[in-house]
């Protein structure tokens, strides 16, 4: 009987220590965070070479190789609060070879989004070839599948999540409900708390934050981007598609880019 005191003593002291830590949780719900976006460059190239290329698509690889490292990096920030937010591109690193070969429409993605999670809706600036144009839509809702893997991003706990959007492009996301936001990188939301981690496999590119700080973010740091012909995604698409269609299915691959 004494036994089964003390058990239930010790039992009722963790239940409660349990409960008190659960109301004391500290939900960050304003900061920065800031991004590193890598792209493996060599696996890039190495997708685009064909029999109908390789004659001279593999030596410019090769000299590509020599010259430059496997990975391009570049650094994004993502301002926000529990309303609002806006992504931008801060650096981007240039290969030391600089021609042709290195191009790559994902890996040299700038946009700029601003996210407003009260109206679920969007503004994003998007480069595309010679033009720039505004893209104000719903939020894009992906169908999630929530997992039980977890990992560690910039000192917060987060849960993977998959999706494929699209009809074609995989995603992996990992987010984390101690940051009370259902946003994360470019146009990517749709979570119960903010994307912290990013990866689209089959692209060879991810995103990773490397640092959180939580600070109140001016509303001048949250103003959407205002340069570019104001369009749809639909539109978008759809200008795309009929500027690529006579150039093949591999130039149409391009679609999903500007679709991210």
């Amino acid at each position: 009987m004494k036994n089964l005191l003390i058990y239930f003593i010790l039992f009722t002291a963790i239940f409660i220590s349990k409960n008190a830590s659960a109301q004391n949780a500290h939900f960050v719900q304003n900061g920065i965070i800031e991004f590193e976006k890598k792209s493996n460059m060599y696996a890039i190239i190495k997708k685009k070479i064909n029999k109908d290329n390789e004659s001279y698509y593999g030596p410019a690889f090769d000299q590509y190789k020599k010259n430059n490292p496997q990975t391009k990096i570049g650094k994004s920030v993502l301002n926000f609060t529990k309303d609002k937010s806006l992504y931008k591109v801060t650096s981007a690193e240039e290969p030391l070879t600089n021609n042709w070969v290195t191009r790559d429409m994902l890996a040299d993605l700038r946009n700029t989004v601003a996210t407003n999670f009260g109206t679920e809706t969007s503004i994003a600036q998007k480069n595309v070839y010679e033009e720039t144009y505004l893209v104000k839509d719903s939020v894009r809702k992906i169908n999630w599948k929530i997992t039980d893997e977890t990992r560690e991003i910039a000192g917060y706990e987060c849960r993977r999540a998959n999706a494929v959007i699209m009809d074609s492009v995989y995603i992996v996301a990992y987010y984390t409900n101690q940051i009370a936001v259902s946003g994360g990188p470019e146009s990517f939301t749709g979570l119960p708390g903010m994307i912290l981690g990013l990866a689209l496999p089959h692209e060879n590119v991810n995103w990773f934050a490397t640092k959180v700080t939580e600070v109140a973010v001016p509303e001048k740091d949250l103003l959407p981007p205002t340069k570019g012909k104001p369009i749809t995604n639909k539109g978008l698409i759809a200008i795309v598609t009929s500027a690529l269609k006579n150039y093949g299915p591999e130039a149409l691959s391009d679609l999903k880019i500007f679709g991210l």
